[in-house]
């Protein structure tokens, strides 16, 4: 198998960053590169924060904090990632912007470097199909918040090969993870059955069934999740969840698949969630609280 020492993690939104992070803690020298400085600074501020709260909490010695922290480096630049054993692509979610990502590395990339992706729902061999490697190509689906969560999705496209796959494996065994394996179908296990059940409580809302409030605490004292479906929508980004409804019904033709209207217009509302302060919540006031908008 390829011994895998050196990683590039590119985009340092939020799963790029959180990526970047627990490789750098499993001992892995990890170049973070995102075409934003802006992006990665507050991606290094992030990083350091959450390193901080470790050391705090007693999950990490000053002197661990230190060494992950020189693990790390960041840059704009895509072409010296070309030289890493291992690129993990965590850009946003639409298949036009990985493509170009992609195709733009091939140039620069080292005959013995793998290349995966953390899409949560676009098609592995597709992708692979736009590099000089599908052999050496394959899904690395981490879950939000990834220094937490514990799971990550393995899927290999169609030409993944057995030596590419066990050394993916390995190196997410060694981040303390367990992986399960998918098959390279729209959305893969997760999203496949979570996406879904979000889409259908947003038409739950939509034919005023329940409130937003009525819905989430009905899921969360009813079914004992953690977290609403409303709620968690807003965690991982409305418009996130409209691609990958979008990719499952385009890619199964099944109308159990159809976006929810009422989704569509947030998105289109630029209403996204947590990160721009309004979705099915309003995040906004001087309080903190979260206020349902409807």
């Amino acid at each position: 198998m390829t011994v895998i020492q050196t990683v590039g993690v590119i985009g340092a939104g939020q799963m790029g960053r959180g990526i970047a992070q627990v490789f750098a803690q499993s001992g892995y020298d990890v170049m973070l590169q995102d075409v934003s400085s802006d992006a990665l600074g507050i991606a290094e501020g992030f990083i350091r924060d959450r390193l901080d709260r470790n050391v705090s909490s007693g999950k990490m010695t000053v002197g661990e904090r230190a060494e992950t922290l020189g693990r790390l480096s960041y840059g704009s630049s895509i072409e010296p990632l070309g030289a890493r054993d291992l690129i993990v692509e965590s850009a946003t979610e639409k298949e036009a912007v990985k493509v170009a990502i992609f195709e733009s590395l091939l140039p620069h990339l080292s005959d013995h470097t793998l290349l995966t992706t953390n899409t949560s729902s676009l098609s592995i061999t597709r992708l692979a199909a736009h590099t000089d490697r599908p052999e050496r190509f394959m899904g690395l689906h981490f879950m939000n918040p990834v220094p937490v969560m514990k799971l990550v999705e393995l899927i290999r496209g169609i030409a993944t090969d057995e030596t590419t796959f066990k050394t993916m494996q390995e190196v997410v065994a060694r981040l303390g993870k367990t992986g399960t394996v998918s098959e390279d179908y729209p959305a893969f296990i997760v999203n496949r059955i979570l996406v879904p059940m979000i889409n259908e409580a947003v038409y739950t809302l939509f034919e005023g069934v329940g409130n937003v409030a009525s819905i989430d605490a009905s899921m969360k004292l009813g079914a004992n999740q953690p977290m609403g479906p409303l709620e968690l929508a807003d965690f991982i980004g409305l418009d996130t969840c409209l691609s990958i409804m979008g990719v499952l019904n385009d890619g199964l033709a099944d109308s159990k698949y159809r976006p929810c209207p009422l989704l569509v217009k947030y998105v289109e509302a630029g209403w996204l969630g947590r990160k721009t302060g309004r979705g099915f919540y309003d995040y906004r006031g001087a309080d903190g609280i979260p206020v349902p908008t409807r």
